[in-house]
């Protein structure tokens, strides 16, 4: 069956001069445009780095994108996830025609409506239901195609009673509600959507990736999708590219994509092993927070299987110790704590290993704090490691994520709901 390719990414890149406006000086522009009355390559390709902000480079020339290529089919879905930093608003402002790519060419079917940040296309001295209008014939919508819709529009952002009110008195959540109802309602065959949803409230950013889907399931309309909210890309995209330092690492299904950003998405400010060798007679020897496939990890989906495994050097005066560690949150809440006496699972001293898996869908999307002890209750503390890991769980579809970023405690239970009428 033949693919109904309405998006087309051809070895997009765009380079940029750091520190300057445009392409810098009148004498770059020269030998630019030397170079291509004799039918010679842009020289400034030639050069520039990567783009990776924690890095201190040595060109002046950088490439926020390089060598993008990608295709999407009527109806599709797709995820732009990445870092701060990773190209994502660059390739969507490429996408929808705001800035043109150093290299490569996009080629599309239909309209595009993009919803980039708060107040796009938006005239603040004009009115709500002006702006409407005004979207609309930039969309190439007749004033009749545009009042069919309005009352949809108005209704669906909740802003009829500022509808006739100048935008500039507007607050963004309000603005971001209208746009987004704007380019959602007038019927574009794709539609760009980036982090700005963020800015709206639970209640609208659930009714806004409701509207996605209707429009591309029902519709048959494409939607591009950036965010950092793993669960809503989880929820609403069909498939997901990844992008690091402007390039694509990733292309594939949701569900995997997720994962390998979860993967590679390790900060520096997270503790995901630790170590100390030198250890003479008992205590931890290496302590490191692993998955489901023993790779060591410091975040984790919310649905992710998350295990401890530890290994302990115990001599023979030791054997009757308790080794347990407490699991702490970025309130510094103690969630729980756990223990094991060491009589009860080894038998002699030495080296020993334990793995201890945590409750799956049972710590709440959080930033966590680990901290590890072995001791003989109330007489000697052996080892003690205060806050040696740290890690956090991010939110890929717990039954709390609709609520945003309300406090739903610190763990969630499964409790038995019996009906007694």
């Amino acid at each position: 069956m033949k693919k109904d390719i309405i998006l087309k990414a051809e070895n997009i890149s765009k380079q940029y001069r750091l520190g300057q406006v445009g392409t810098g000086t009148l004498s770059h522009d020269l030998n630019r445009w030397w170079h291509q009355v004799r039918g010679k390559e842009n020289p400034y390709l030639k050069i520039g780095e990567t783009n990776d902000r924690s890095v201190k480079g040595s060109s002046d020339y950088v490439w926020a994108l390089q060598d993008i290529n990608f295709e999407v089919e009527r109806g599709e879905v797709l995820g732009i996830i990445g870092k701060n930093g990773a190209g994502k608003s660059t390739l969507l402002k490429i996408l929808s025609k705001v800035t043109t790519p150093t290299t490569g060419s996009i080629k599309s079917k239909g309209r595009i409506a993009s919803l980039l940040e708060v107040g796009t296309g938006f005239n603040p001295e004009l009115t709500g239901k002006e702006n409407i209008y005004l979207n609309g014939a930039i969309l190439g919508m007749t004033k009749k195609e545009i009042a069919s819709k309005i009352v949809e529009i108005v209704e669906f952002s909740g802003c009829e009673r500022y509808i006739n009110t100048p935008v500039k008195r507007y607050s963004s959540g309000m603005t971001v509600r209208l746009a987004f109802a704007v380019a959602a309602f007038l019927e574009p065959e794709i539609l760009v959507v980036d982090e700005v949803l963020a800015v709206g409230d639970a209640e609208f950013q659930k009714k806004a990736i409701g509207k996605m889907q209707d429009i591309s399931r029902q519709g048959g309309r494409t939607v591009l999708f950036v965010s950092h909210n793993m669960a809503a890309v989880k929820s609403l995209c069909t498939k997901t590219i990844i992008l690091e330092h402007g390039k694509v690492v990733f292309e594939g299904g949701t569900e995997a994509g997720i994962d390998y950003y979860l993967r590679s998405n390790q900060y520096e400010a997270y503790r995901g092993n630790y170590i100390n060798e030198t250890i003479e007679e008992t205590g931890f020897v290496s302590i490191a927070l692993i998955d489901k496939d023993k790779v060591i990890r410091t975040e984790f989906g919310f649905d992710e299987t998350i295990s401890i495994k530890i290994k302990i050097k115990v001599a023979e005066n030791h054997l009757n110790a308790h080794m347990g560690f407490r699991v702490v949150d970025r309130n510094e809440r103690i969630i729980f704590t756990t223990q094991v006496q060491l009589a009860d699972k080894i038998n002699s001293a030495g080296m020993h290993e334990f793995e201890v898996q945590f409750p799956v869908k049972f710590l709440v999307p959080n930033t966590f704090k680990l901290t590890f002890g072995i001791h003989i209750p109330n007489v000697e503390l052996i080892d003690y490691q205060e806050e040696c890991l740290s890690f956090e769980i991010i939110e890929t579809g717990s039954e709390f994520h609709i609520y945003g970023n309300n406090d739903n405690g610190c763990v969630i239970v499964d409790c038995d709901w019996c009906l007694t009428s």
